[in-house]
């Protein structure tokens, strides 16, 4: 299971003590999604090698309308492993999932932000995942925490009725507000997630980047399509063998 965290300058804490404390919690890997115009400083191979813990690149693109973001999610696609679209308004939330090149669309709900059984039916015909961010839950009060958490309850419904894919986080900006899975488990039972439920949305993190992974990979040429090296051995050989 992966957590998506932002990391210095774009949350308190540096990617390093980020991956140490995710870690720790027994957590396989982190996202480290902060946002383009903030983002870190850091060597993901050495920090995975150090931590024993998979540090993937990540951008999380906040654009005013879909026109910048479109512009964004083209510059950052091929440095990044993962590309997320900050939601929160109709217009951002309808460009995220109809784009195939977006990986997740974060923060759906947030401010003017919708999402009915129309984006629900793009999302799963463009491959882009549905978040559902648990920070209202884990870190807000009062009447903003009940509205925000009714919202998220009306997504799960949107989400499981139609299929959609989906991802979880606790989207912590400092290594103290990170949570164990089992802690953000017990967490999903206030939008009415089962335990497997967050259990697949924190491990569907580590299956982008998979994918991800070998799309960037030299061999790839297109969904389904892969450069092979030409084989050398001879008919016979083969036969022999087997």
């Amino acid at each position: 299971m992966y957590e998506g965290v932002h990391a210095r300058p774009d949350g308190d804490s540096t990617v390093s003590r980020m991956a140490l404390t995710a870690r720790d919690y027994g957590f396989s890997g982190i996202v480290v999604r902060n946002h383009g115009d903030n983002p870190a400083s850091y060597d993901p191979a050495q920090l995975s090698a150090a931590y024993d813990i998979d540090v993937v690149p990540a951008v999380e693109i906040r654009a005013s309308d879909p026109s910048r973001a479109g512009g964004f999610v083209g510059a950052h696609r091929d440095s990044q492993t993962i590309v997320l679209v900050h939601g929160g308004t109709p217009q951002l939330n309808r460009f995220a999932v109809e784009q195939p090149a977006v990986d997740v669309l974060a923060h759906p709900m947030a401010g003017d932000g919708d999402f009915n059984h129309v984006l629900a039916q793009r999302a799963v015909e463009n491959g882009v995942r549905i978040e559902f961010n648990l920070a209202p839950a884990l870190r807000w009060q009062g009447g903003r925490r009940v509205q925000a958490l009714k919202k998220l309850r009306k997504l799960h419904e949107i989400v499981e009725t139609y299929e959609t894919p989906y991802v979880v986080s606790g989207d912590p900006r400092s290594h103290l507000q990170l949570r164990s899975p089992r802690a953000l488990q017990a967490v999903g039972e206030t939008i009415g997630l089962t335990e497997t439920e967050i259990a697949d949305g924190l491990a569907e993190w580590a299956n982008i980047a998979a994918r991800n992974r070998r799309r960037q990979d030299d061999s790839f040429v297109q969904p389904g399509v892969w450069r092979v090296e030409e084989c050398t051995k001879t008919d016979h050989e083969v036969q022999k063998e087997e």
